[in-house]
Formats: structure tokens, C-alpha cells, sequence
């Protein structure tokens, strides 16, 4: 127990490097497009592609898990995860950012967290311990996306946004080291050989549905504000319907060819990418559904406010994270205190109170007149934001890993910490879209966002309304 209790601690670490990761960049993005010569949308479009680029490959990096073994997984995601910050912190232009940043991090991250999961749940065999680290480390990774807009700024602010990757580079070296002490049971003598083609429909898929949303700042959301060419093609002229719609399509198009290729493998007898019947189970399909709503929220509301505060109020990096400090306050506090709520209350009553309060939180923040001087009024709605979330950010993970037996806890953990991602990345998408091309006044695109993202949050607590009640006997501690 003792030598599976140390392997907490590195899991735990890459988890909150790799959400920190998620929103440190928020802080900086004007700093950054300032040095690189590109423009927010061109920054904008690297944060939402890291995230997009882990919700894409997380469920191929959690099978990967069963083939080459959790702790390869785990190690070689963070040798391709450092390689990526120390590219991003040289990047010279916004293309060696993407690719150091959006594509070698991301891709190591969705190649690293999968094994973090599984690695707790064939490591400790007892519910109740398990289901308490699992706390530890989905908490993390909450303190790692609220915290990260202070550390990123005070970085940035102090030395440069180059040394933030650097800081990056860092840690995963620590957590390598760490890493040794980690073992990883052995796997099954048969294992299961790689659906390439079901990875490359669902990365696909996700990817065209989120790019989609993305090209709004740029198009509109249902006229076209400008033609859209390929090549030297007009394909849809101003006033037509967007090509937001065209690229969802697409992509709701390759997921449906998606899912029919893991059924026609399933009936075939072949092992698929995912099971459909994972999405057979209404408590996990529910508790899924909370988890992409309160990543949306969180990195939407984190990009919204930093984007605010920096081209409207011209805030810094470290003023902008010392604004956004009270939501991670509340985090960190709600965290502290997660093992004591889960052992009085339903993993399902405490995603409903966490929902609750970013509604309240919104609601607060929606009241805030954008044209005063002052911060202050900022504080009551962050803080309360922040510890809405951090109520809810264990209990939905504890809620669908706890809803599947072992055995397929390697392909529950990849759903679960892909639509994790996507919702990260749809967050920072629909908030971008909404306050792109915003100059002067942002009363208006800025308070629409924040509604809009209310909006979400009520969604979240009707999901979590909906969530059976069987749910409810499942207290299972948590940290």
C-alpha cells in the first residue's frame, strides 16, 4: 500500500501541469500576441487546439494503455509533453507555438492522463481508498486550471511568458523522476489490438465540430459576414449560411461514421476503439454530460474575464490573474473540503449544489457594470464560481468511473477525460466567438458571453436533476 500511495503523488503533479497548462495561457494572451506578431483569435485558436487536440486522442491514448502498459503510456506522454514546452518556449511565430504548444503537448497530455485513472483504480483494490485518490488527483487538476491564470501571470509578469513553458518543462522532469517508483501491475498475455481507423473518425469527428465553432469569431454564427473560399472558390458568399454549419455537419457526419464502424466491429467480434455500450449506462451518460459542461464553463469563463480584463481594461498578466485570484480561492477551498461533503451527500447532490453555484456565480457577474473602474465587484461572483466548481469537479469523476466495473475502467477513463477536454475546448471556443472582433465597447459581446455561459451551467444542473437515485447510494469518499 505504501509503494501505491507514492505513486499518487506524480499522478496527482501531471494532472495539475497539464490543466494548468489548459489556462495558464489566458493571462498572457496579449503578451504573447504582442511578441509573436499575431493577433488574441491567433492565440485563442492555440489554447482551444491543445484542448481539442487532448478531447480528440484521449480515448485512442487509453487504449494504447491496454497494448504498450499504463506506465509506458505515462512516461512517453511526458517526454512528448516536455519536447512541446520547450519548443513552445523558443517559438519565434504562432506556427512553432501550435506545434510546440497545441500538438506535442496536447498529444503527450492525451498519451499521459488515461494511465493516471487506471493507474489508481488496479492500484488500490478498496472502494472507499479509491475513490478518495481519485479525488486527489481530479482535484488537482481543478487547483491546476484555477490556479493557473495567477502562476501564469505572476511568471509572465516577473520574468516572460516564455519561462511559464519552461516552468513546464520542470515539473514534468520531477514527475519522470517521480514516476519510477510507480508499479505498474502486469497485463493480460492477449491483448487488444488498435482501432487506427475507428482513432482516426472519432479525432475527426471532434475535430471539425470544435474548428467549427471556432471559425464563428470569423463568420458569424448564421450568415456568413464574409465569403468563404477554398482555394480560390467562393463556396458560400456574405449573407449566406455560415460555414460554421458546414463544418459541424461534417463532423457530426464522420461521428456517425464513427460510431457505425464500432458497432460493425463489435458484431464482427473485433475489439473496437470504445464499446457502445458504454453509453448504455444513463447514470454515466448523465455524470459525462455534467463533466463536459463544468470544463466549459470553467475555461470559458477563465477566457472571457482574462480577455476582458487585458484588452478592455488593459490589464497585465499578473493584475489580470490577481482579478481572477477569488475564483481560485474558492476552488482550493471547495477542494479542502470535498471529503468531507462526499461523506454527507450524494456524489449527485453535490454536482447539483456545484452547478447551483456557478449559476449564482454568473448571475453576480452578469450584474457587474463593465464600464466601472474598480475590480471589487468582480470578487463576489469569482468566488463563488470557483467554489461551485470545485464542489462538483470530484464528484463527477468518482460518479461515472464508479458506475463500470474494473475491467473497463482503461476505456471509461479515456470517454470520461475526453469529454473533460472537449468541453475545455468548446469553452474557450463558444467565449471567443462571442467577444471576437469586440474593440471598444465590450458591454455588450462581454455581457453576452457570460449569460451565454450561465446558460451552459443551467444545463449542467438539469443533468445533474436527471441523474438516477440509485446514484445517490454511492457515497464513496473523496479528497
Amino acid at each position: 500500500m505504501g509503494t501505491a500511495r507514492a505513486a499518487v503523488l506524480p499522478l496527482a503533479l501531471a494532472q495539475f501541469i497539464c490543466s494548468y497548462a489548459g489556462s495558464n495561457m489566458n493571462v498572457a494572451i496579449t503578451t504573447i500576441a504582442k511578441d509573436l506578431g499575431t493577433t488574441v483569435t491567433g492565440i485563442q485558436t492555440t489554447i482551444t487546439l491543445f484542448t481539442l487536440t487532448m478531447a480528440a486522442l484521449m480515448i485512442p491514448g487509453s487504449k494504447l494503455t491496454d497494448i504498450w502498459g499504463r506506465k509506458v503510456c505515462f512516461v512517453a506522454g511526458l517526454v512528448i509533453y516536455g519536447a512541446g514546452a520547450l519548443l513552445a518556449s523558443l517559438a519565434q511565430g504562432l506556427a512553432m507555438l501550435t506545434i510546440g504548444y497545441s500538438l506535442l503537448e496536447g498529444i503527450g497530455s492525451a498519451l499521459l492522463i488515461p494511465p493516471i485513472y487506471i493507474l489508481i483504480t488496479v492500484l488500490f483494490h478498496d472502494i472507499r481508498t479509491r475513490a478518495r485518490y481519485f479525488g486527489v488527483v481530479s482535484g488537482a487538476g481543478g487547483v491546476g486550471a484555477a490556479a493557473g491564470p495567477l502562476i501564469g501571470g505572476l511568471i509572465t509578469s516577473y520574468i516572460s511568458w516564455r519561462a511559464s513553458f519552461l516552468l513546464q518543462v520542470l515539473v514534468v522532469g520531477v514527475i519522470a523522476l517521480l514516476a519510477r517508483r510507480i508499479e505498474d501491475p502486469p497485463l493480460p498475455a492477449q491483448r487488444p489490438r488498435f482501432d487506427l481507423l475507428g482513432a482516426v473518425l472519432s479525432a475527426a469527428g471532434l475535430f471539425f465540430v470544435v474548428y467549427g465553432i471556432l471559425q464563428s469569431g470569423t463568420y458569424g454564427w448564421f450568415t456568413a459576414k464574409r465569403d468563404f473560399s477554398v482555394g480560390n472558390t467562393v463556396v458560400i458568399s456574405t449573407g449566406g449560411i455560415s460555414p460554421v454549419w458546414l463544418f459541424v455537419a461534417i463532423g457530426v457526419v464522420i461521428l456517425a461514421g464513427f460510431f457505425v464502424h464500432v458497432r460493425a466491429r463489435e458484431r464482427s467480434g473485433r475489439t473496437p476503439l470504445v464499446s457502445i455500450r458504454l453509453f448504455r449506462n444513463r447514470t454515466s451518460n448523465l455524470g459525462l454530460l455534467t463533466q463536459t459542461l463544468q470544463w466549459l464553463v470553467l475555461l470559458g469563463s477563465s477566457f472571457v474575464l482574462s480577455v476582458y480584463l487585458q484588452e478592455q481594461r488593459g490589464f497585465n498578466a499578473i493584475q489580470t490573474g490577481l482579478t481572477l485570484l477569488p475564483a481560485t480561492i474558492g476552488v482550493l477551498l471547495a477542494s479542502a473540503l470535498a471529503q468531507r461533503m462526499a461523506s454527507r451527500h450524494s456524489q449527485r447532490r453535490l454536482i447539483r449544489l456545484g452547478f447551483g453555484g456557478t449559476i449564482v456565480g454568473f448571475a453576480l457577474l452578469a450584474l457587474v457594470r463593465v464600464d466601472l473602474g474598480a475590480v471589487w465587484p468582480f470578487i463576489p461572483g469569482l468566488f463563488v464560481l470557483g467554489v461551485g466548481v470545485g464542489i462538483m469537479l470530484t464528484a463527477s469523476v468518482n460518479l461515472v468511473q464508479s458506475a463500470w466495473p474494473e475491467e473497463v475502467q482503461a476505456d471509461i477513463s479515456g470517454v470520461s477525460r475526453s469529454v473533460s477536454n472537449l468541453g475545455s475546448s468548446l469553452g474557450v471556443a463558444i467565449a471567443g466567438s462571442l467577444v471576437a472582433g469586440a474593440t471598444t465597447s465590450l458591454d455588450r459581446p462581454f455581457a453576452l458571453a457570460i449569460v451565454v455561459l450561465g446558460g451552459f451551467a443551467v444545463a449542467g444542473w438539469v443533468a445533474a436533476l436527471l441523474l438516477p437515485r440509485t446514484a445517490e447510494r454511492r457515497r464513496e469518499p473523496v479528497a
